[in-house]
């Protein structure tokens, strides 16, 4: 379970002085606690499944990407750099990612597999993706695609 990588690596980088490492990885478990927080109910007082995190991972990447952005503009590189290697932790815990080509075959074969016929189908297209291929696609590219394919 991914949760349990988590908490082992948070162990393993301790253990290593990596302090670059322990507190990336402290910042994970503390979104992941939000997430946990803010999913559950009554019925339900687990914690949030494999899919969902690795959702949040990819989030987390996302942020920091806009904020290396913000960084570069502003003459920051010291910033950037601490955002790049928070990157190069959280990919740690990340499925390999799809290249291309094969984020192009698995739109196409959503888009079979659904039926779709013009950019309205969109949505259901995402949510198949998403749920087939979370934390393994870059779901911006993976939007492109199907804008391409449909439009």
């Amino acid at each position: 379970m991914l949760r349990d990588q988590l908490n082992e690596a948070l162990k393993e980088a301790m253990r290593a002085r990596d302090t670059n490492a322990v507190g990336t990885i402290r910042l994970i478990l503390a979104k992941l606690k939000e997430v946990d927080i803010a999913a559950r109910t009554e019925a339900n007082r687990e914690g949030v499944a494999d899919d969902r995190i690795l959702s949040m991972l990819q989030g987390m990447i996302k942020q920091r990407n806009e904020s290396i952005t913000l960084y570069e503009k502003g003459n920051r590189a010291d910033l950037a750099d601490k955002e790049k290697a928070e990157i190069d932790v959280i990919h740690r815990f990340l499925p390999k990612q799809m290249d291309e080509a094969a984020v192009e075959a698995a739109v196409k074969e959503a888009i079979a597999s659904s039926g779709a016929k013009s950019i309205r189908d969109m949505g259901g297209i995402m949510a198949a993706l998403k749920a087939k291929y979370a934390g393994q696609m870059d779901f911006a590219k993976a939007s492109t695609a199907v804008k391409k394919m449909l439009g």
